[in-house]
């Protein structure tokens, strides 16, 4: 994902914890998992990078309680979560009803742009809006749907968009609307796509979505935007269904933390999971 071992810490946690974040519940506490080739690598990487998980998870308010590790050829870090929520407050990917709004609370494209990093494209310092977006906690938009009284929810990582929103649809037996053009993508995500720096995860996940969805935008930006839209995500935001009567209130809650977008409507379906994409 990035080269600075202490930010590759903070978003590894970052994405650990936003699973609590989207069932509406308050990170407790987290056990390290690490894979790291000691044999070959500095110590102090180590170090970096789980100072940079244990930073998040204090700015989250848990506590790291241990955790366990082995010897590995590749790093590898996350952390597993545990959070505590009350019952009559819980939200999940099942609640979405007709009618109710989709508000998406970051951007997407964070594949594209980590895999242009590592083509050469662009620089990290080019990518500095993804790299932050990523290490931000979904705490305050958690925070703010509960407020407001969400009917469902999930964190965007690698599924993408399309497929977080259709495993929601499917939960929920509806289906959706999409407008591709309100939904908010970090900078140069299309330049970038149209440039071929697509991820694998990608074209995967387009594939297994491609018989729920239906086009119904401008031909000439239909492989662009179902590939964007199919973008696997790391440490994405939340995608928050909520009655059109709250989304007003939802919306001017997140814009004190960074804002939302309203990107689509669930609607009635024939065909749970059905995404219309205009």
């Amino acid at each position: 994902m990035v080269d600075d071992p202490y930010t590759y810490g903070q978003i590894a946690a970052a994405n650990s914890l936003s699973d609590i974040y989207a069932m509406g519940a308050r990170p407790l506490t987290a056990l390290n998992i690490v894979a790291f080739p000691a044999s070959c690598q500095p110590l102090d990487v180590l170090q970096s990078i789980l100072r940079g998980g244990y930073d998040k998870v204090k700015e989250a308010g848990a506590v790291i309680t241990g955790g366990h590790s082995i010897e590995d050829q590749e790093p590898k870090y996350g952390l597993s979560v545990t959070g505590l929520v009350e019952i009559g407050k819980l939200i999940t990917g099942g609640g979405a009803r007709p009618g109710d709004r989709l508000i998406l609370t970051k951007p997407i494209g964070t594949g594209i742009i980590t895999t242009a990093i590592k083509g050469g494209l662009i620089t990290e310092n080019d990518a500095d809006a993804v790299i932050k977006g990523m290490a931000g906690l979904n705490a305050a938009a958690a925070s703010a749907m509960l407020e407001a009284g969400a009917s469902a929810c999930t964190d965007i990582t690698g599924f993408s968009l399309l497929g977080h929103l259709h495993e929601m649809l499917v939960s929920s037996s509806v289906g959706a609307e999409i407008d591709y053009s309100t939904v908010p993508l970090y900078p140069h995500v299309l330049d970038m796509t149209t440039s071929g720096m697509i991820p694998a995860g990608a074209y995967r996940n387009l594939e297994y979505m491609r018989p729920h969805l239906q086009w119904e935008g401008a031909v000439d930006l239909k492989d662009d935007a179902q590939i964007i839209l199919a973008d696997p995500q790391t440490s994405g935001g939340l995608l928050i269904a909520i009655s059109e009567e709250k989304s007003g209130l939802l919306m001017e809650l997140l814009l004190e933390n960074g804002g939302g977008h309203l990107i689509g409507t669930i609607v009635e379906s024939e065909q749970p999971g059905r995404i219309i994409i205009g």
